[in-house]
């Protein structure tokens, strides 16, 4: 295992993502991650705080080391949506050749530790390592990948398949078996399953009371979803007559 340093004095240990597919350390090598190590540096947030907001510049790229962060996009009418929720060996890479600015919000959920990566370094890292570059590219396309998919599901689903497909994402990004169930192990307010989903709150009500009338999810005493039947979800998600999706694809 590699150990990083910040300013040569405090030892910071690769975040411990368990491989989990579509993580950096199943798409980069070792020896890619520890030239992306090199370059940065350790920044400490506490919960409900912000690493950056919509519209500030975007100078850098973030490494999750610790902690768990949502990127939120704002509407014109006010609305936010919930893009996706990362945790540790994930990054966020919101620059680009024509948009200098950060195109939504990214907000800590607990106590966060995340590398700080200067863009500049980052451009000369992938201009003097061609192979890290190659990786890099590979990574960006397997977002946009992602992406794809889960505006396929929301688009094309209806709000019963898109709601179907998020709790599906949840359960392969945050899921627990436990017995015959699976344990999302993360709390989300109906208000936010509404954002991921782009519906309201009342909506995501109603189709979770019809899940639970039906047998498909329920809450334990600690207030986290269980899914008890998995198959129902995917038979409203569209799942069986869609195209088999990759664990690293089917994510938050």
């Amino acid at each position: 295992m590699s150990i990083y340093y910040e300013n040569n004095s405090a030892k910071i240990k690769r975040p411990d993502s368990n491989r989990r597919p579509g993580s950096l350390s199943t798409v980069f090598t070792d020896e890619q991650l520890d030239l992306l190590a090199s370059v940065m540096h350790i920044k400490k947030y506490s919960a409900d705080t912000h690493l950056f907001w919509e519209g500030d510049e975007a100078i850098a790229v973030y490494w999750i080391l610790k902690g768990r962060v949502k990127l939120r996009k704002s509407t014109s009418d006010g609305k936010d949506l919930l893009l996706s929720i990362l945790q540790p060996d994930d990054m966020i890479a919101d620059i680009d050749t024509w948009d200098t600015s950060h195109r939504y919000t990214a907000e800590t959920i607990d106590e966060v530790e995340v590398g700080i990566i200067p863009r500049l370094q980052l451009e000369m890292l992938m201009c003097k390592h061609g192979d890290f570059a190659y990786r890099y590219a590979m990574w960006m396309g397997l977002l946009q990948r992602k992406t794809e998919s889960k505006l396929r599901d929301l688009l094309m689903g209806g709000k019963n398949g898109a709601l179907a497909s998020t709790l599906i994402r949840l359960c392969n990004s945050f899921g627990e078996r436990v017995e015959d169930q699976i344990r999302i192990n993360i709390k989300l307010t109906n208000n936010e399953l509404a954002e991921l989903v782009g519906t309201t709150r009342e909506g995501v009500n109603r189709l979770l009371a019809s899940m639970k009338k039906e047998g498909i999810v329920t809450n334990n005493h600690a207030g986290y979803i269980l899914v008890t039947n998995l198959q129902a979800l995917k038979d409203l998600a569209g799942c069986p007559i869609c195209p088999t999706c990759p664990n690293e694809i089917c994510r938050l």
